[in-house]
């Protein structure tokens, strides 16, 4: 069982280096987009792969972390992708 998790963890690794490939030569911004956020997805992956290898809890905190950040840094880009800004300030009070 624990070699099927560590086949499991190179191939997440190696889809992360090919997630990697896109976010730099992408043919768009979205797709750069998309491909960062499932660089995210990969990443939780990983931590929680190596969470059951070590046979520990310790590593939901940072996959919570890691969650939170990309929820929001996804949300961010998209705005500032369809808007040009991430915060709107009424200038007019």
């Amino acid at each position: 069982m624990m070699t099927f998790i560590w086949i499991c963890l190179i191939l997440v690794i190696l889809s992360i280096f090919g997630l990697l490939y896109r976010v730099y030569f992408g043919p768009s911004t979205p797709d750069r987009l998309i491909a960062l956020d499932a660089i995210g997805v990969m990443l939780i992956s990983a931590i929680a792969l190596l969470s059951i290898l070590f046979d520990t809890g310790f590593f939901i905190e940072v996959i919570l972390l890691i969650a939170i950040l990309s929820f929001i840094g996804t949300v961010s880009f998209s705005k500032f992708i369809e808007k040009g800004e991430i915060i709107e300030r009424d200038r007019n009070r």
